[in-house]
């Protein structure tokens, strides 16, 4: 992934704990852009005092869209704290509905990827974190495929849409998807498949 293993799983860890457990609701909300997702299985989960949008895609989720600026997102209050990491990389938090479900990393001042370890949201397709690999592949079928990094040591199901991709990554200490996050394949894509490099 992007980051050191220890911050992902803690990252996880901590929004596990602040959102509250998911409960069965209607599919009231539609996701950003107005349209509803067709595919989306049953009823959605819908997390109790989070009133966001309930799909992250790769376009982003809410105002946190790919290619975005820091400078203009943390001037409008929608970036709660920051932490810089290797080759112009920064991580944050954000603010609002969407603060303790997302986490953001710009490179060079821009939006390139937003990930969550929660359900709600989910993926157009109806995917969320919880998910088992095999209940990935019945939503994707053949627009998705089960990877593994250069290292060998940790698999993913990632799904490109153009030169985006949604990527679900494994749980620190239990089976299934664990981390879900979208941005561009040549950020999100090949950090999962090489590592982070330590600073």
């Amino acid at each position: 992934m992007n980051r050191p293993a220890i911050l992902l799983t803690t990252a996880a860890l901590a929004l596990g704990t602040l959102v509250p457990a998911a409960v069965a609701g209607p599919a009231a909300a539609s996701p950003a852009g107005g349209a509803a997702y067709a595919s989306a299985p049953g009823p959605l989960a819908v997390a109790v005092g989070h009133s966001h949008p309930e799909v992250l895609s790769v376009r982003g989720a809410g105002v946190y869209r790919i290619g975005a600026s820091l400078a203009a997102l943390t001037r409008n209050g929608h970036v709660g704290w920051t932490a810089p990491g290797c080759d112009g990389v920064v991580h944050t938090g954000v603010t609002g509905s969407w603060a303790g479900v997302i986490l953001l990393a710009f490179r060079d001042g821009r939006l390139v990827e937003v990930g969550t370890a929660t359900a709600p949201p989910r993926s157009p397709a109806g995917a969320t974190v919880g998910m088992s690999f095999d209940e990935l592949e019945s939503i994707y079928g053949r627009r998705g495929s089960l990877i593994r990094n250069d290292a060998g040591d940790a698999e993913a199901y990632l799904v490109r849409v153009g030169s985006r991709v949604e990527l679900f990554t494994g749980h620190p200490i239990r089976p299934g998807v664990g981390y879900f996050q979208v941005g561009p394949a040549s950020f999100v894509e090949r950090n999962f498949r090489h590592g982070a490099a330590a600073c």
